[in-house]
């Protein structure tokens, strides 16, 4: 997967007429895009409507934002790893911290999901992020590094070795506060090394991504940090001029 690696979490927003209206401009104003990876995570009942749109484009991914941690069973408004990957999702997202403050996703349910997902054939995106509060209290390597370890408990090295991991301080999340390239930078460099002790010398081709306030004004900055090798990226990737801003950064 070339880096970097940009990816569009549009949360609940955009159902199939909007995902249509625009991939029309999005698509009209964005060439071949080479040299790097963008994915899009719409709604799972937009997913259909996106990859019609883009049946043209194969150099666009498209991934599912959440599944649940079990292969089927009586859960009623879920969708399992499998069923992400029948409809032709790529990737998923883990561990998103709307999923852990406002669903109760625990860290011990993203190892299970991340696990579901690889045998499943989908890519997890594993999200980590601290709190404000955490960060103030100077807890933000240890609270980032607990939720990497659990997300990837389940996996071994070579498994834990596929799966991308995404910087997402919750504080910097629709908050219109973004981390500096430097605060991104110390916080990739603690999960480059804790996943170096894990993985062994593969993690240095593992993506790490950073998500959280991403704009068209500072994804260029963010981008040329060290140890950033994408971003995640929610509100700005709503509108198609914004998006196509930052796939081009």
């Amino acid at each position: 997967m070339l880096k970097p690696i940009l990816a569009a979490n549009w949360k609940m927003h955009h159902g199939p007429t909007e995902a249509r209206a625009f991939f029309r401009d999005f698509l009209a104003h964005t060439p071949r895009v080479t040299g790097r990876t963008v994915v899009f995570f719409p709604p799972a009942i937009t997913l259909r409507a996106v990859q019609e749109a883009l049946q043209d484009r194969p150099e666009f991914l498209t991934g599912v934002q959440h599944v649940h941690d079990q292969a089927s069973g009586a859960f009623t408004g879920e969708i399992s790893a499998g069923m992400a990957r029948d409809a032709g999702a790529r990737m998923a997202l883990v561990g998103h911290s709307e999923r852990r403050t406002l669903f109760g996703e625990t860290d011990e349910a993203t190892g299970r999901k991340c696990e579901m997902l690889l045998r499943a054939g989908v890519i997890p995106m594993l999200c980590v992020g601290e709190r404000l509060e955490e960060r103030e209290q100077g807890m933000t390597e240890q609270v980032v590094l607990r939720q990497l370890e659990a997300g990837l408990a389940p996996l071994d090295a070579a498994q834990a070795a596929t799966v991308l991991i995404a910087y997402e301080p919750v504080w910097a999340i629709g908050t219109g506060r973004t981390a500096t390239p430097e605060d991104a930078t110390t916080v990739h460099g603690a999960i480059r090394r804790w996943l170096r002790e894990r993985v062994g010398e593969k993690a240095a081709t593992m993506a790490i991504l950073y998500g959280g306030s991403v704009n068209r004004g500072n994804a260029k900055l963010l981008l040329a940090a060290p140890d950033v090798d994408g971003l995640l990226v929610g509100g700005a990737s709503l509108d198609p001029s914004n998006w196509t801003a930052i796939v081009n950064a």
